[in-house]
């Protein structure tokens, strides 16, 4: 089985630009690809500030920053992009036909023994797996934002992900300071399948007038002992993402219980996706 060295994330949003981040700092060299050099720029940019936090907190020196910026690399070319990699890590939207048709280039390009893995928070490993020609090799890696910071990677087996990949990309985890957790192909993993639920309840329960927003977030953070309430998670995460799980879970598995609320497909259709927009169910 090939050492994983290189790696290769397609996509330099939220997510991609946290996990090439983690790599470049654990002594990996990452290729980030974007769709253009504006965005590749603006990625660079965000993981250099979150470095300098880390120089300021005394986690890292200024060396180490130095040496870690130095480790990635970038693509807008997504051939190019692959062709040298061990590990491909997909971090773009939640929608499966534009992921169907990278994981297709992605899979023409790589070389033959790269794993290739999605960042996806609900889509099914199984599925994408077979928009490829090596299933075996094909596992979800799921961080949580923000990805410096968040301990946890979900690592999702797909119906054919060979015995050994799952391990590979466990110890792989490891190496990255996370913690990580197995479990099997079902809508929404464990995470979202539990976590989904319960910020569409409490978006319930604003539409229907039980609550405010502020109330609500304090019944959790008090009398649950959530770090944070579901409200002001739902926006830090952002209400299309949280729409598109729901949507993903509802499809599913057929069940009304993941309903998305009318009122969390109203504040997307208006634009109103929480902390990037500046509005959701709080101001920013």
């Amino acid at each position: 089985m090939s050492k994983i060295e290189k790696i290769s994330v397609i996509g330099g949003g939220t997510m991609g630009n946290g996990i090439a981040h983690v790599f470049a700092v654990s002594g990996f060299n990452v290729t980030l690809v974007e769709t253009s050099s504006e965005l590749a720029e603006k990625a660079l940019a965000t993981i250099d500030n979150n470095l300098s936090r880390m120089v300021k907190k005394e986690k890292i020196t200024k060396g180490e920053k130095s040496e870690t910026l130095k480790r990635i690399f970038t693509a807008t070319d997504l051939s190019v992009g692959v062709k040298n990699a061990d590990l491909v890590i997909e971090a773009i939207p939640e929608n499966f036909d534009l992921k169907k048709k990278v994981f297709a280039i992605i899979d023409d390009n790589a070389p033959d023994h790269a794993i290739l893995a999605s960042n996806t928070s609900s889509i099914s490993i199984t599925k994408l797996a077979e928009c490829t020609k090596r299933p075996e090799q094909f596992i979800g890696m799921h961080f949580f934002n923000p990805v410096p910071v968040m301990k946890l990677v979900e690592v999702i087996n797909g119906l054919k992900t060979d015995g050994e990949i799952t391990q590979q990309i466990l110890d792989l985890s490891e190496k990255l300071g996370k913690v990580a957790v197995p479990a099997n192909d079902s809508p929404g993993f464990v995470s979202n399948r539990v976590l989904m639920p319960m910020i569409n309840e409490a978006i319930f329960c604003v539409h229907e007038g039980v609550a405010r927003p502020e109330d609500i977030d304090s019944i959790m953070t008090l009398g649950m002992a959530h770090p944070m309430g579901p409200l002001r998670l739902a926006d830090f995460i952002g209400l299309d993402v949280c729409l598109d799980i729901l949507e993903v879970l509802y499809e599913g598995f057929k069940d009304p219980k993941y309903r998305p609320c009318p009122l969390l497909v109203k504040m997307v259709d208006a634009g109103k996706l929480g902390n990037k927009t500046g509005e959701g169910f709080f101001s920013y």
